[in-house]
Order: C-alpha cells, then structure tokens, then sequence
C-alpha cells in the first residue's frame, strides 16, 4: 500500500499530511497534524522574515514531524508557500531552519503552484474532460489554469494575494475611504487585464475555486448552510460589510477567522477581480489545492505520473 507525506509550511500555518493509495481511493488519509503560524506579523516593511518568524516556523516544523508517533515517512516533500518563498531573505531563511531542524523547504514557482492545483481540481471534480478554470487566492500569490486534460494548457501567478494587497493598499486591514476602495480595484483589474491576461470561461465551463480564502467568503455570503459555491452578486453584496468594520470587529461576521481576519477584505476584493476578469458569475468551492496535488503526484494517482 503506497503512502506519502507533504509538509506545508505557509503563513498560517506548518501542516504535516500523511496519505496513503488503496484500490477505490483518493487520498486515503493516515496522520495530520497542523501548527499555527503568524508569519505576516513577523515581516517588515520589505517582506523580510524577521528572526522572531524564523524560530516560529523552526518550532512549528519541529512539532509537525515530531507529532506523529511513526518513524518519519522517507520520502516527505517539505515546502514552502510564498510568504517564505518570496522573501528577500528566503536563502537565509530556508539555511536557518534547515540547520536548526534537519528539514530543507523547497519553495515552487507560482506557475507550478497553479498547475498542482489544477491536478488537483480536476481529480477532486471526477478527472473528466470538460473545460475547466481554476482559481487559487493565496497570501502572496494568486494562481490561475485552465484545460479539458489532466494537465492544464494555460497558467498564470500573480502577486496579488490577499496579504500583498492588504500590505500594499490596505494597512492595517483597514479601508480608509471610498476613494481607496476604488483605487484598489482599478489597480486589480489593470493587472489582471495585462497580456497574457487570465482564463476566461465559456458558457457552461467548470470553474473551480481552491483556496481557504474562498471557503471563507462562500461561509460569509451564505452564513445559514454551508456552500459549495460562491456567486458574484453574493460577493459585492458582502465587500461592504467586509469593509465597514476593522479587523478585530469581522472576526464575529459568520465565517471570517480570526487569524484571517485582517486580509479577508483584500481576500474578497481580489475575489470579485479574478471573478470579473475571467468572466464568470459563480464559483465552485474546491477543497483540494497545492498539496493535494503533489500528494496526487507523489503517489502516482494522476495520469501523468502513473509508471
């Protein structure tokens, strides 16, 4: 029975997720342990991981391997999303917490993020051929694919996640004033219109959803049941309300998280965008994102990777 492990190391959180492969299953899982992390508390004005972040990140590793009682799986896949992987400093980071724990964090582009995601998101929704868009917010990156394959045809990452546009536009969490909402979703759409520009989804395509931040907007725009989708007059509905209080007040709107709190209205500004410029009008919530793909991968349970 074929088994693997992926250690995710993102601002949040450190996740240790160890799956296995039986006949007539997906990602049958066998340990997880997750660690809390508030990595974007320990950046400085230059997106720098400051010493404090690093011994964070060196407890949280430490404590991921060390929580499951088994010997530690030989081929675990330890990474590093963009909050370390776009650091200035990201060498000097990786090199510490390597020394401090014997694990070296790799770090993946953005446009391999975006393709481990599709893998994902095409496995999760059936692996059929139909035309697909998928979409990933994450802290510093949002990645974007599209494809009727295995293997998507299109990729595309851009830095323009919730924490980089809540750093950037938003301090604090914070909107100042009507002017700078509209502002920020000028400058959105202009990067999001620039060449080669985004995936845009026909009439009847799957477009497909894969991030906490999405999970999180669709549990706020339908706060009496849980949703599997998220639609775009439901998302402009809620950016008012994301936007008149601060942080520590949206922590009691139904479905934001505390330690997301600060971004989430970045989260949904960014949202509305992508949803905009790939001309969609509703979305799917898809569980499964980065990891779950090269967990797929690891364990040759995707079309590519089986021998």
């Amino acid at each position: 029975m074929r088994q693997t492990a992926v250690l995710d190391v993102g601002c949040h959180s450190a996740l240790l997720t160890v799956v296995r492969w039986r006949p007539g299953s997906v990602l049958d899982p066998v340990f997880s342990h997750k660690v809390r992390l508030r990595l974007h508390e320990a950046l400085d004005q230059k997106g720098r991981l400051g010493e404090a972040g690093v011994e964070s990140v060196q407890r949280a590793v430490v404590e991921a391997v060390t929580a499951d009682p088994r010997p530690r799986p030989s081929d675990l896949f330890a990474f590093a999303t963009s909050v370390i992987r776009d650091a200035p400093n990201r060498d000097e980071v990786i090199a510490g917490i390597a020394r401090k724990t014997g694990m070296w964090l790799r770090v993946l582009p953005g446009e391999e993020e975006a393709r481990l995601t599709y893998v994902a998101a095409r496995t999760w929704a059936g692996g059929r051929t139909e035309p697909m868009v998928v979409l990933d917010i994450g802290g510093g990156t949002v990645e974007m694919a599209s494809g009727t394959g295995d293997q998507p045809r299109f990729v595309r990452s851009l830095p323009l996640g919730a924490r980089m546009i809540t750093r950037q536009w938003l301090p604090g969490g914070l909107l100042p004033s009507g002017r700078r909402l509209a502002e920020v979703r000028r400058y959105l759409r202009q990067c999001l219109n620039r060449p080669p520009g985004v995936p845009r989804a026909a009439r009847g395509d799957r477009v497909l959803a894969c991030s906490k931040t999405f999970e999180q907007l669709a549990r706020f725009a339908n706060p009496r049941r849980h949703s599997h989708k998220l639609s775009l007059h439901q998302l402009r509905s809620r950016i008012t309300l994301l936007g008149s209080p601060g942080p520590d007040h949206r922590i009691s709107l139904p479905g934001i998280s505390r330690h997301r709190a600060g971004q989430s209205l970045a989260g949904a500004l960014v949202a509305e965008s992508l949803m905009e410029a790939c001309g969609v009008e509703d979305v799917e919530i898809c569980p499964w994102s980065t990891r779950e793909g090269l967990l797929l991968e690891r364990l040759g349970m995707t079309e590519d990777s089986r021998p």
